[in-house]
Parts: C-alpha cells; sequence; structure tokens
C-alpha cells in the first residue's frame, strides 16, 4: 500500500470514529480512546487536502444511521459509556481486522468495524523462503515437500536481489516465479485439506479474521458508502430489552469443503478458490516493491460471498 492510500485510510478510520462519537452523544454518552492509533489517524487526517476531508466527511456521515439500525446496543440509554476504539496494527497482525471497535463496559457486548477507502481487498499476506503460511492460516505446519518445491525459487531472487536487479528486468518471471510458487502453495492447501476437514472454515477465519465486524467501504466514485456484515460467530445484530433491530442481520455459514482450486482462466499469477456455502476467493500474487526482494505478496479478493451477508448502499447527501 502507498503511503498516501494508508493516509486516506487512516483519515477516513480518524473521521469515522469521530462522526460516530458526535452522533451517538446527542442520544447518550461516549468516549473516543486516544491511543497511538488514533493519533496516527489524526496526524493522517490533517494531512489530506479540504476536499476529500469533504467527501469523507459525507462518506462517514451515510453510514452511520444504518450502524445505529443494525446495532440499537450502541444507543440505548444507560448509565455506562459508550467506548470507541481505534485498534492498533498489531491488533490486525493477531487475527482481528476490525479498525474500530464499539463497546459498552455494563454489559458483555461490543461490536467492530473494519473500515475500508476505495478498496475492496482482504488481505495482503505474503509467502517468502521461511515464512509457514500454513502454521499461521490455518494451524497446520507446512509439508518438506513444500520447502522442497519453494526453495530453489527464493534461492534465485536471493540471487537477484544481491545483483540489485529490478522486477522490471527479470525474464520469464510469470513462468519461472508465479506459477511454480502458486503451484506449491495450492497443492499444498489441496493436500492439507484432505486430511483435516477444517481447513475451508479456518482459512477463511484467517483471511476474514477471528471476530465478526461490519466492513464500511467508502466508494468515492459512485458517492456511496457500502456496508457488508460477516456475522459468522452470531454476535452482531443484538437487540436490546426494549428495541429490537430494524434491519434484521443473518449469522452467515462457514464453508465446509473446497470445491474447486485452481489458476484464474489465461492467468500466470491469480489461483481461483471456490467453497461451499457461497465463499469465493482470488489470489493474485504480485512483488510489492521495486527491486527484487526474496518475498512475494499476496491480493487477497472475495469474489463470491454468502447470500447471508448483507450489503447495504448508503447514498451521500
Amino acid at each position: 500500500m502507498s503511503v498516501q492510500s494508508n493516509n486516506q485510510g487512516r483519515a477516513y478510520e480518524f473521521i469515522c470514529i469521530n462522526t460516530l462519537q458526535e452522533e451517538i452523544n446527542k442520544i447518550r454518552k461516549s468516549e473516543i480512546v486516544k491511543n497511538s492509533a488514533y493519533f496516527a489517524d489524526e496526524r493522517a487526517w490533517n494531512s489530506i487536502d479540504e476536499h476529500l476531508k469533504g467527501q469523507l466527511i459525507k462518506s462517514a456521515n451515510a453510514a452511520v444511521s444504518t450502524i445505529f439500525e443494525m446495532e440499537p446496543m450502541i444507543l440505548e440509554k444507560d448509565d455506562d459509556v459508550v467506548k470507541l476504539t481505534i485498534q492498533t496494527d498489531d491488533q490486525g497482525k493477531e487475527g482481528d481486522v476490525r479498525d474500530i471497535v464499539i463497546s459498552r463496559a455494563n454489559v458483555s457486548w461490543e461490536i467492530g468495524l473494519s473500515i475500508k477507502h476505495n478498496h475492496f481487498a482482504v488481505k495482503h499476506s505474503r509467502i517468502a523462503k521461511n515464512l509457514d503460511f500454513a502454521k499461521k492460516w490455518f494451524n497446520v505446519p507446512c509439508s518438506q515437500e513444500y520447502w522442497g518445491e519453494i526453495k530453489p525459487i527464493f534461492s534465485r531472487l536471493e540471487i537477484l536481489k544481491s545483483q540489485n536487479v529490478r522486477w522490471s528486468d527479470v525474464e520469464n518471471k510469470d513462468k519461472t516465479i508465479y506459477v511454480p510458487l502458486l503451484t506449491a502453495f495450492k497443492n499444498e492447501i489441496i493436500n492439507a485439506n484432505k486430511k483435516d476437514s477444517s481447513i475451508p472454515r479456518n482459512m477463511v477465519e484467517y483471511l476474514l479474521g477471528e471476530f465478526d465486524f461490519y466492513k464500511i467501504i467508502s466508494v468515492d466514485a459512485k458517492r456511496l458508502t457500502q456496508i457488508e456484515s460477516f456475522n459468522m460467530h452470531g454476535t452482531l445484530n443484538h437487540s436490546t430489552k426494549t428495541v429490537k433491530s430494524k434491519i434484521f442481520i443473518p449469522v452467515v455459514d462457514l464453508p465446509t469443503r473446497i470445491v474447486s482450486f485452481d489458476f484464474k482462466p489465461n492467468s500466470s499469477n491469480t489461483l481461483e478458490l471456490y467453497m461451499d456455502n457461497g465463499w469465493q476467493f482470488s489470489f493474485r500474487i504480485h512483488n510489492a516493491e521495486t527491486m527484487v526482494v526474496p518475498s512475494l505478496k499476496f491480493d487477497i479478493q472475495i469474489v463470491g460471498m454468502p447470500t447471508t451477508i448483507i450489503s447495504i448502499n448508503c447514498l451521500w447527501k
């Protein structure tokens, strides 16, 4: 992610959390936790131009009322304080994709928001010489076969790095790097799945995080804010003792089996994964740096979702 994109994403988090507090305080008391992540977002907000600030304000305002309709626990009048927290990057690395967490002290309840500015990517995981992706993704160590397949590829990349070669100057990188790496990656997942039926579920929980959340996506070009519900464990959409949610959010069924996992037609750098219950992902491998390094990144996208993931478009005013 570029510095500009990172700053815009952080700025969007900043205005979202402040808009939430402003609207909640009209009904009941709330407070923002002023941690290091909050101050980083504040600096990002101060770095962007006034035009973009105006767009992000409209985007945040468009989403808030719908969030309240889905989550009446936020506005329930009580003596406690609604706490709004921007999570640190370390928490995201530990399997929590939520950028903003909303909680209350007097009840065992919290919800999370994943904040995205003009992009829909799930994760940008890496693949590297000594990185045990399987252990990280679904708690099964990579096999010796996998390590053997990727070793010569990364050995070559280390030599190219020592020679200060640019990625753009690497010849036949599709056939000599991308295809064999993706093939080893694909085979490792398929073989692990044959031995452990929990692999599909564990993969989705890795890709989307261990906690339920709403994804808030600002789509500036269309002047709308999209809200998607990922209620995989039934922790979202709780009514209060007196108020029911105005928008029903169903629980999402996680996958139980892999239907198909192979290269995208006419592509040498992208795999497509199809699982039951409507889950579909694409994995595009790419070099994230100008110069060759012995590490590559995945751009992972959801290309198909269960019908129980509700998507709501909130138009800007």
